[in-house]
């Protein structure tokens, strides 16, 4: 039986277990991550963003850090308030590590005393305000405990950028009281806007009603001005037209028994009116006996002839 070869298979086997080991100890450091290594149990370095290659059973990743913003959402905490009000209140906190080696070493568990070192923040805070106080000045609330949290974990490598009081919850009873108040405020404002509503509305109304009384005296005023100047217009008529017969009879000289005939259309024309007393003219008088006279003798004159 001839001897098998064992170099080239030696060969291949050794050649896969370290194309193995380089696979599995070549590591890529994505963007936002670092990598802190521990050489033989100690800290050697940490790793940013690229290609890095870790010796086997020599060195290892001790933590794989990301560098984002993180936010943590805290349960509610009991507070007592300076009077005495207990109340629950919900924190929500924005932070950043800004250095892997001191978030790796710092401290055993990073979120657990982030979130102690919170409420007991929230409980000092809280203390030295009263309950109408802690209602209202949120803003300042949350300043101080961003300030005294950022310097309070500065040795953990990490930097607080903002906390928020995301709920404040007061006892049952304060809830109900100031839901009361709120309902109170409600219906007061509502109120009000009625009453401006209804203000609103009486003064377009009696705007309208203004404005409908100077339409309607504008109205009347142009009617009158319009039958005056008609009547102005047929009197200038009249008396153009009586102006016009005068002349017309001067030209035509008149003897004085057309002059008194028109006298008497004239009288006739008085006599038509509303007056209840006249005066008759001489000249009228004899002119009526002379129509008279000629009647009687026409009368006469046909019974002749008859």
């Amino acid at each position: 039986m001839p001897d098998i070869p064992f170099t080239p298979i030696i060969v291949i086997i050794l050649l896969v277990v370290i194309i193995l080991i380089l696979a599995t100890n070549l590591k890529i450091v994505q963007q936002s991550k670092a990598y802190v290594i521990e050489r033989m149990g100690a800290f050697h370095a940490v790793w940013g963003v690229g290609v890095h290659f870790k010796i086997p059973f020599i060195e290892r990743v001790a933590k794989a850090v990301s560098l984002k913003e993180q936010v943590v959402d805290f349960a509610p905490q009991p507070v007592i308030t300076k009077d005495n009000v207990t109340m629950q209140i919900d924190t929500v906190l924005y932070f950043q590590i800004t250095d892997p080696k001191l978030y790796t070493y710092g401290v055993e568990h990073p979120m657990s005393a982030i979130e102690n070192l919170t409420a007991t923040t929230l409980r000092n805070i809280i203390g030295d305000l009263e309950l109408d106080q802690s209602l209202t000045s949120r803003d300042i609330i949350n300043s101080k405990m961003r300030a005294i949290l950022d310097e309070a974990t500065d040795p953990w490598g990490i930097k607080v950028n903002r906390v928020e009081l995301k709920n404040i919850i007061p006892p049952r009873e304060i809830q109900d009281a100031m839901e009361k108040q709120m309902k109170a405020e409600r219906e007061r404002r509502e109120a009000i806007l009625q009453a401006e509503g209804q203000k609103q509305s009486q003064i377009l109304v009696a705007e309208g009603e203004k404005q409908s009384v100077i339409l309607r005296a504008d109205a009347a005023k142009q009617a009158a001005i319009m039958k005056a100047e008609g009547e102005a217009e047929a009197i200038l008529k009249v008396q153009q037209a009586t102006a016009e017969a005068l002349k017309l009879l001067n030209e035509a000289n008149p003897n004085e028994a057309v002059l008194k005939i028109k006298a008497l259309e004239a009288f006739e024309a008085a006599a038509n009116g509303q007056a209840t007393k006249l005066i008759i003219p001489s000249e009228i008088q004899a002119l009526a006996g002379l129509c008279a006279s000629a009647k009687a003798a026409f009368e006469t004159g046909g019974a002749g002839k008859s």
